[in-house]
Formats: structure tokens, sequence, C-alpha cells
């Protein structure tokens, strides 16, 4: 069962007991990502992540390290577009040990200038190795398409342009803006009891943080096209439809659609493009949910040669869906997967401590696993095929990075 806490300054704290496991994860959940950046400062978020890492007043970076290897734990962190998540999986008998180093990171963190230095150029090889992934970028490429100018459209990495220009003064004014006690969650899970929370309370409970701009707006999804040539070996094909936010009441009906049309290899897109066609090895399709939007994108790799092909299948597999819906066996099937999907993704207490994390820090609620698996039952036919006349519609985001110079592609007929 899961307990929620708020501490006296408001930070928040789920802890789920799982007597039947020897360790214990622990998350510290910021509820800021790239969203909450300016164009001058896009990056911030995942470079102070990198910072927290490299010193503290006490411990230097090797010693931080040190500090969970030497109890035969994990430690790590993560950027997204709307959070930025702490956390270390260790043995129940080191979990205050280790929650005492996270909070030492988190609050001592020095952000010296010879660690900055080092850890922009780290950042900075991370940006070029990103840039010699095509099927990756692409789907920034389409990001920044479908939400333009708004920073839901922004690359979590950042720019290098950016990235030379960040400071200690910068990072600790971001850290003094954006990580204030009412957008962090500590999110707990494994072998400990309700009394961990105490600890909680005695290093996260007291401080405060003045907090500042309100930079949350709810973006318009646009209808663009763009494509990028580059030296690849293959073509890389993003197609982007309006989505739904996370908390959407429909939501269901589109995770089931999406999972029929392209989240398995027997969903109709890998059957149709990679079985049927053979048209490429990597095809698929998934959905995107923030707080207040979402996207649902399709994704192919095919040679230059084939990508109009492949674009007139997906089309073709699209109109199929629309036209005819889906039958009565691929409900049924579908329905079974996310279940089994959802109960073995829920086996280890990193899984559960970043479930936890996520929907205390972006839904403010818990559903038990009965209610979610009542929530896919419900989903129908009707509802199903509803929804993907409502997604698949004329007004889609197209991206494509291709070795060749294109024109934009068009739907097939």
């Amino acid at each position: 069962m899961i307990k929620k806490y708020t501490c006296q300054n408001g930070v928040r704290v789920v802890l789920e007991n799982i007597p039947s496991v020897r360790s214990v994860a622990i998350g510290i959940w910021v509820g800021t990502g790239s969203r909450d950046e300016l164009p001058g400062n896009n990056g911030i978020s995942h470079f102070l992540e990198h910072m927290f890492f490299k010193g503290t007043a006490t411990r230097n970076a090797k010693e931080l390290a040190e500090a969970f290897d030497s109890i035969g734990g994990q430690v790590n962190a993560f950027t997204s577009k709307e959070y930025t998540c702490y956390y270390a999986k260790v043995l129940d008998n080191h979990s205050q040990y280790a929650l005492e180093t996270l909070a030492d990171m988190f609050f001592n963190s020095v952000f010296a200038e010879e660690e900055l230095n080092k850890e922009k150029n780290v950042v900075s090889e991370e940006i070029k190795m990103y840039e010699d992934t095509p099927d990756d970028i692409v789907h920034d490429l389409l990001s920044k398409a479908a939400f333009d100018n708004h920073p839901l459209g922004y690359p979590i990495l950042g720019t290098e342009q950016t990235l030379f220009t960040f400071t200690g003064d910068k990072l600790r004014a971001y850290v003094e803006e954006m990580y204030t006690p009412e957008k962090i969650v500590i999110s707990i899970a494994g072998n400990i009891d309700e009394s961990f929370t105490k600890e909680v309370e005695r290093l996260f409970g007291s401080f405060e943080r003045k907090g500042g701009r309100k930079t949350e707006s709810k973006p318009v999804f646009k209808a663009n096209h763009v494509t990028r040539q580059k030296d690849t070996e293959q073509a890389h094909l993003c197609i982007g439809f309006e989505g739904l936010p996370i908390g959407d009441p429909d939501i269901y009906s589109l995770i089931v659609m999406n999972n029929i049309f392209g989240g398995s290899m027997s969903s109709r897109l890998f059957q149709e493009v990679r079985e049927e066609k053979g048209l490429a090895y990597s095809v698929f399709s998934y959905h995107s949910s923030y707080k207040d939007s979402g996207i649902v994108t399709i994704y192919g790799g095919t040679g230059a040669n084939q990508i109009d092909d492949l674009f007139g299948t997906i089309n073709y597999t699209l109109g199929e869906l629309k036209r005819n819906g889906i039958t009565e066996k691929e409900l049924m099937n579908s329905k079974e997967q996310l279940k089994g999907n959802l109960m073995l993704g829920l086996e280890s207490t990193n899984s559960r401590m970043s479930r936890n994390g996520k929907n205390e820090l972006l839904l403010k609620r818990h559903r038990t696993l009965d209610e979610i698996v009542n929530e896919i039952d419900r989903v129908s036919i009707q509802s199903v095929n509803d929804m993907a006349n409502r997604i698949f519609t004329d007004q889609y985001t197209l991206a494509l990075i291709s070795p060749e110079e294109k024109l934009l592609l068009q739907p097939s007929s």
C-alpha cells in the first residue's frame, strides 16, 4: 500500500513498503525540465543534473561515486521535458546512508569552476554523440516542428551555444528559482517502514526557496513538415498527431489503440511494413503525454529510395484502421498484453518508485493496479475506433532526416 506524507515545507513523500524484497529505491523527483527553460538557457536542467554528481562541500566527484559503490548500490539521474529525477537503489540496511548522500548532493553541491568546465566538455560530447544517431534526432525534430517555439519543442540536451554560457551562479539561481519544496516529491519503495519518513522530514522538510517565474503555457499543436539532409545510411521518418494530456479520461482508449496500431510486434504497422513488405527493420508508434498536451508519434527507418513506399504504407495502414476499425481479437489481445506489461513492469523496487514518484508529481493521485486493470477492461471497440478517427486526421506533423534532398512527402491517395 502507498502511504503519502507532506513535510512542513510542502515537500511530498510517497512510500510503498514491499517486505518481500531486500532492496530500497529512493528517488528525488523535481517538477522541472526542459519545458521550464528559456531560449537562452535551454539545456540547463540537464546540465544541472550532471553537476549534482560533481562534488559537494564534503565530497568530491570520485568520493560521491565511491559512496554508492562501497555499499553495492546504484545511483543515477535523468532529465525529461517536465521533470528531473535523482535516484538510488541500495540494500535495505543502507537506505539511510543513501538518503543522506542524495541529500548531500541535492543541497550541498558546490558547482566548482574546474568541474563545470570538464562537464561542459562531457555534455558537448553527449550532444555530438546524439547528432550521430539520426533515429534519435528525428524525434526532437518532430517535437520542434509540432510545438514550434513553445518550450516543449526544445531539446532536453540543449545546444552547444547555450551549454558554454552556464556558470555556477546561473546554476544556483536556477535551483533557487525552480527547485522549490512544492515541486519536489521523494518517492521510496522497498523493504522500508513508515518510520523512514522521519528521516526524509529531517533532511528535506525544512528548507525554503523563494521560487520564481511561472513558465508553463499550453502549447498549440502545429501541422508543420520539416526535412533535414544528413549523411546517413537510412532515411528516418517521424509523423506526429496531436495526442492527449496525461490525465485525460480517454487515455486508456488511446493506449489500447496505439498498441494495436504500432505498439508491438503483432501490431498492424509492424506486420504491414516489416513482415509483409520488408520495408524497415525498425517501425513503431508511441504516445507521449504531458500535463496539458500530448503527441502520437509514428517512426520508421528505411533506405532513401524506399521512403515514399514507407510513407505510403503507413498512410494505407492508418486508412484501413479508420475505415474498417479493429477486431474483437485485436482488442482482447491488446488488453491482455497491456495488463501483462503493467504487472511485469512493477516487479522491481525501481519501477515502483518511478511509478509512484511520477504519479504524485504529475497527477497527485495513485490508482491501484486493480483500478488500472478495470480502466483497461472498460475500453471498447467503439471507443478505440472513435479514438483512431479523433487522432489520425490530416493535421499531422512530419519530420524527415535523409541522405538525399527530398521534397516534403505527401499522403498517398
